[in-house]
């Protein structure tokens, strides 16, 4: 990609993370960079090809982590830490997870994808889940779907967290996204072993007083 394309992406970012997407055009991303209106088309035909362009930009991580965590180490840390990681590419892309349902909308392809990639994060998690009972932090299943529930939990929580928790609208601090972050970890520890939350606790000693 050339460097003048990274500059379009990376101001059009900084735009609709301030305006929300729908209330920037093309022609507000040509004044912010100097440009022409007709200059930024030759590299973007509508404002829809950069919102494609800064979604699969957003994904790539997340692609990468979900093919990559059959070669990954579980633990307790590890998982705390690609969440923290996922959070703050979120904050990141902000405009996109604070009009998630209506941005959806926008392009086929970036609908498309979303879908396959809840597919694949539902995968990743069983995966996940797996890896866990092996190394026997969490327990086997009490019912048939309890892991596939919680692996919903922990997505639709995942997807809307910037959003229902507000921190869209002011500026973020680490304590705001550490919070954040606990919120969705705990979710797994009903499920830990006795080993799982002796780790958990040894990582996060703050929350048992």
């Amino acid at each position: 990609m050339s460097k003048k394309k990274k500059l379009i992406l990376e101001t059009a970012k900084v735009l609709f993370n301030e305006n929300g997407y729908h209330q920037v055009t093309i022609r507000m991303i040509a004044l912010e960079l100097d440009m022409s209106s007709g200059n930024l088309n030759y590299h973007f035909q509508k404002r829809e090809d950069i919102f494609e362009a800064l979604y699969f930009e957003m994904v790539s991580e997340f692609d990468e982590r979900i093919e990559n965590l059959n070669n990954t180490e579980v633990s307790i840390a590890q998982i705390r830490r690609d969440i923290e990681q996922s959070m703050k590419r979120m904050i990141d892309y902000k405009f996109f997870w604070t009009d998630l349902y209506h941005l959806l909308t926008v392009s086929d392809k970036v609908k498309k994808h979303f879908q396959e990639v809840y597919k694949n994060r539902m995968a990743g998690c069983f995966l996940l889940f797996e890896k866990m009972k092996k190394q026997n932090l969490i327990r086997a299943s009490s019912f048939e779907s309890e892991y596939e529930f919680l692996a919903e939990r922990m997505i639709n929580y995942g997807n809307t967290w910037l959003y229902s928790s507000g921190l869209y609208s002011n500026k973020f601090n680490p304590n705001q996204i550490d919070n954040q972050v606990n919120i969705l970890l705990s979710m797994l520890y009903p499920f830990l072993t006795s080993q799982g939350q002796k780790d958990y606790k040894k990582l996060l000693p703050e929350l048992f007083g």
